[in-house]
């Protein structure tokens, strides 16, 4: 089904120097520098070059053999050497050190603080290559976003030329019609006030022809002939003379029509268009884990990773090894979602309303200063600047999302829209995107759908993506799992359509990918490594032969 397009920046796959053909390089030898599997390793290295010096991947960088750390001067007292190294100084002492100064101090093997330092430093290498990452993807986004706005810029200033164009055709056109419309009127008009002009120039001078004669009659001296003729003169003027009317006494005035925005077109703020997106996803490696499902996902700095479930009830620390997961810890416990803080303790969501914690140095588990009562834990999210998002439900039926700082002191609480409705059923899983919204996958299983809520900064519901109509067409939207890109992308597991939805950091679908495509099935969790690769958490299939749940390990890239 339909899956998501996320950008991830990580480093390209190298091959093995021998074969030529396996990506999973295991081995480097330090004699030679060859980087090759498990496989060339034992079967052509190893029997060519027995006498050199072959590692594990993942220990170069850290001491070798050869190092010798019994021969390190002491910075203040220059004839000695250090012996140990003091942790609460931070420093190398030797045998006087100790005895004026760090007599009560914490001392370790030199051996050791190096590899812890060593340790501390690729945690800083790996936390520089992930914020690298992210810088380059924004760089990218931006350069989209440039190259979309001069191309916008581009086809609106052509668009306004063509439609003044079409405006100047118009309004020509326009007053061609009205200019022979007045023509026509004014030939019509000619004509009949000619006609009128003619008729009453003909009843005037049949007048003043009658005045004329009526003159010459009473001028006469023929009295004889005034009396026989006067009579007949008299009838003559009782004849009336045709009055001719004006037929035409309206005429046509041009009244020049108003200007406006509507007429022309106006410029208005819109969303840049930014091109289509290729995703592409190729699965790494694929393990069985030994849950039900794999339901949290917290990968850690050194390439382990919690897993957990809510089936099993069980939290595990894994290490993969191949294609192996080498277990490191168990413990027995309920808990409804887990986190990795910066400082690479685990949170956990459990019944209680105060989160408990994994210290990464004792392995002990403790009371965290987060607490959301009388709300119980839901969900968790650490964010990159050390706020702890925490979904939670009130017996009461409420709802809600608090964020809290490193004190404890909760910042923010969501739990009503701006019209003072609920604005959860369930708060399942959370991401924030770089533009400071948190999205919110609000899922009740119990009724087999959900949504994405989005909130902006101000507390307002920004958007509520309830799926895709061609998607979810025969399945509603079951928001599982949910993460954010480097490109500020937010991919979300949608488990009954096996999709992940791929968002924009307001919500609204980009496109998405099947993971049925890629032989996955049952996505539930999501989460990327220090490195940018993304593991996808499962649940065990009904049609599957194992009674386990998988856990992938895929590159994805494109969004």
């Amino acid at each position: 089904m339909a899956f998501s397009k996320s950008v991830i920046r990580g480093q390209m796959p190298i091959n093995c120097n021998l074969c030529e053909t396996e990506k999973n390089i295991k081995w480097k030898c330090l004699t030679c520098g060859v980087l090759m599997c498990s496989t060339c390793k034992d079967k052509i290295h190893l029997r060519i070059a027995k006498d050199h010096e072959v590692v594990d991947i993942k220990s170069v960088g850290l001491p070798r053999k050869d190092l010798n750390f019994t021969n390190i001067k002491c910075q203040d007292h220059s004839e000695q050497s250090t012996c140990l190294f003091c942790t609460n100084c931070d420093k190398l002492v030797c045998p006087t050190c100790i005895a004026k100064v760090h007599k009560k101090h914490d001392l370790t093997e030199i051996s050791d603080a190096y590899n812890l330092k060593i340790e501390r430093l690729k945690k800083g290498q790996s936390k520089l290559q992930k914020e690298k990452n992210e810088i380059t993807a924004t760089k990218d986004q931006a350069n989209m976003i440039y190259d979309a706005e001069n191309s916008n810029y581009a086809k609106v200033s052509t668009d306004i030329l063509y439609h003044e164009k079409v405006l100047k055709q118009a309004v020509e056109k326009h007053i061609a019609k009205l200019r022979n419309e007045l023509v026509q009127n004014h030939k019509a008009c000619t004509k009949v006030n000619e006609e009128s002009i003619n008729a009453i120039s003909k009843s005037e001078k049949q007048i003043e022809e009658k005045y004329s004669d009526v003159q010459d009659f009473m001028n006469t001296t023929d009295i004889t002939k005034f009396f026989k003729e006067v009579c007949q003169m008299e009838r003559s003027l009782e004849i009336s003379f045709p009055k001719p009317e004006i037929s035409r006494k309206t005429t046509l005035q041009f009244l020049p029509g108003e200007i406006t925005q509507s007429t022309i077109g106006v410029l208005q703020s819109v969303d840049i268009p930014v091109p289509e997106v290729e995703v592409s996803l190729s699965v790494v490696n694929q393990y069985q884990t030994n849950l039900t499902m794999v339901g949290y996902l917290s990968p850690c700095p050194d390439d382990s990773l919690w897993i957990s479930g809510p089936i099993d009830e069980v939290v595990q620390k894994l290490k993969p090894e191949g294609t192996k997961l080498k277990t490191i810890s168990t413990l027995n416990m309920d808990v409804y979602d887990i986190a990795i803080t910066a400082s690479d303790d685990l949170l956990l969501a459990t019944k209680e309303s105060r989160l408990q914690m994994i210290s990464s140095t004792t392995g002990k588990v403790k009371d965290s200063v987060y607490d959301i009562n009388p709300f119980s834990p839901t969900t968790i999210y650490v964010t990159s600047g050390g706020q702890v998002i925490v979904g939670g439900y009130h017996k009461e039926g409420r709802r809600a999302v608090f964020v809290i700082n490193k004190k404890g002191d909760h910042e923010a609480v969501y739990e009503h829209d701006q019209h003072n409705q609920p604005i959860f059923d369930n708060p399942f899983k959370i991401t924030t995107t770089i533009n400071g919204n948190i999205h919110v996958a609000d899922y009740r299983t119990d009724e087999n759908s959900g949504k994405v809520v989005v909130l902006g900064q101000a507390g307002d519901v920004v958007n509520i993506y309830k799926g895709d109509t061609e998607i979810n067409k025969e399945e509603p939207i079951g928001p599982e799992g949910i993460v954010t890109t480097t490109r500020d992308n937010v991919i979300v597991a949608d488990i009954n359509t096996h999709t992940l939805h791929i968002l924009n950091n307001s919500g609204q679908l980009i496109t998405y990918i099947k993971t049925t495509d890629y032989g996955i099935k049952g996505a539930c969790s999501l989460a990327f490594t220090p490195t940018g690769q993304l593991y996808i958490g499962c649940i065990k299939s009904n049609d599957s032969t194992a009674e386990e749940a998988k856990l992938y390990k895929v590159n994805i890239s494109g969004c």
